[in-house]
């Protein structure tokens, strides 16, 4: 087999992997090398079925010792298998960046033999390219469950940005569909590769030439759909690895049936792109609008409602706190509001401090009023001819495809919803069909 046939099997292998992110890290070349690093991010360009192809994506081998049921690489399955030397790997890579094909690298690999194995050759290819090649560029690197921390350690030296998946929500899912795994293999080096992050910070502070480890951070990926696990315990699991181990992020990958079992979901299911959507949204709200999981989501509503987003959803069920003066509420509650981001907060922020603003005004500034105007006010009055029955205010909350959607959905019955006179938490619950 020739390297472009190994390329065509291993690449699309790669495809299943979802924590392909921008860089965030600056790293210029190096005199008489190549490549460099710019936090701002790497532009993506997308293949027709959906893959990342400004880096060079690919596995290392999809040959591998577990049995994983989720999983197309998995022992059992009857697949064509490959597996790249580390300097077939690295002429590869170097090839495609010269003719202006890839700006980085990503660089996950099935368990070949053993985890330590596995992680010596992926530390072989990031070698060649780091020091024979003097390559600056990008290169993610996936961390293998269960290698030693010693070889973790080298993997971090020489990667931008490191991750470990953890695949399955709950440790219960994990026991039944990935066996050979455990939750221990995942979270230990986890917790390593948070260490060594926070101790190379200290190193850095006072040594200027120390060397960087894992500059970009970690992140890591779950799978969504392939087990019963609600959105209620998934989020809670992203908020406790942000709290626990400092994650850059943590991706949801749709579940994508390529396995007939009777634990995983028939083969003709369609992936849960929209609850995959969902659970971004709720994540963006941790992590850049203060929210909690538990504001979001709790015992008696443990699933997304598909036709409204978290935000909106939140929003329509507290609105008691509403409605909100632009012109005296802090940063904080600005960002609750629906149809205020956070840049648009923060030139809320800056524009009232020589002035009254109006709803003109906060239209200029991006805010989106077709949502904010029923949540604020200017200067204590609300937008002149505002109509804040049920049916307008759900509308405008929904995008016209969720509109759309919930149409085809609703029964008879249901669509009610749009005469009542107030929103309350059990007449959304109408709109809940569980996670699509």
């Amino acid at each position: 087999m020739d390297v472009f046939d190994k390329l065509g099997i291993l690449a699309d292998a790669a495809k299943y992997d979802v924590a392909c992110t921008s860089s965030g890290v600056d790293r210029n070349t190096t005199a008489g090398g190549m490549g460099n690093a710019v936090a701002a991010g790497i532009c993506h360009s997308f293949a027709a079925d959906g893959r990342c192809i400004s880096l060079l994506k690919v596995l290392m081998t999809n040959a591998c010792v577990y049995d994983c049921q989720y999983c197309v690489n998995r022992r059992s399955n009857d697949t064509p298998r490959a597996t790249f030397t580390p300097r077939e790997l690295a002429d590869l890579t170097i090839g495609f960046y010269r003719r202006n094909y890839i700006e980085g690298l990503f660089l996950s690999s099935g368990v070949l033999k053993n985890p330590d194995y596995t992680t010596e050759q992926l530390i072989e290819v990031l070698r060649l390219l780091r020091e024979e090649y003097r390559f600056s560029g990008y290169i993610h690197v996936k961390a293998i469950p269960g290698a030693d921390s010693g070889l973790l350690a080298r993997l971090g030296l020489l990667a931008d940005r490191m991750s470990v998946n953890i695949e399955l929500p709950s440790e219960n899912s994990l026991l039944l569909l990935a066996p050979d795994k455990s939750k221990q293999s995942i979270f230990a080096p986890m917790g390593y590769i948070k260490d060594r992050i926070h101790e190379n910070t200290t190193d850095i502070v006072k040594y200027q030439h120390a060397p960087k480890f894992a500059p970009a951070g970690q992140s890591t990926q779950m799978i969504i759909g392939a087990t019963p696990d609600t959105d209620f315990k998934i989020l809670n699991l992203t908020e406790s690895l942000y709290k626990r181990y400092s994650l850059k992020r943590v991706f949801f990958s749709a579940y994508m049936p390529v396995a007939k079992s009777s634990l995983l979901p028939a083969l003709d299911t369609k992936p849960p792109l929209l609850r995959e959507h969902r659970l971004y949204q709720a994540d963006w709200l941790l992590r850049f609008y203060g929210f909690r999981a538990s504001e979001l989501l709790d015992e008696e509503h443990q699933n997304f409602n598909p036709f409204v987003d978290p935000k909106c959803n939140w929003a329509i069920n507290h609105m008691e706190l509403f409605p909100m003066d632009v012109n005296r509420v802090s940063y904080d509650d600005l960002l609750r509001v629906p149809g205020i981001g956070v840049t648009s907060a923060k030139r809320i922020l800056t524009a009232r401090r020589t002035g009254s603003l109006g709803f003109d005004g906060l239209k200029k500034l991006g805010v989106v009023l077709k949502r904010a105007q029923y949540f604020i006010t200017c200067s204590g009055k609300a937008r002149p001819g505002l109509n804040t029955t049920r049916s307008i205010v759900l509308q405008s909350l929904m995008s016209p495809k969720e509109l759309g959607m919930y149409r085809i959905e609703a029964q008879p019955a249901q669509l009610s919803i749009f005469e009542q006179p107030l929103l309350t938490q059990e007449d959304l619950s109408l709109c809940l069909t569980g996670p699509m």
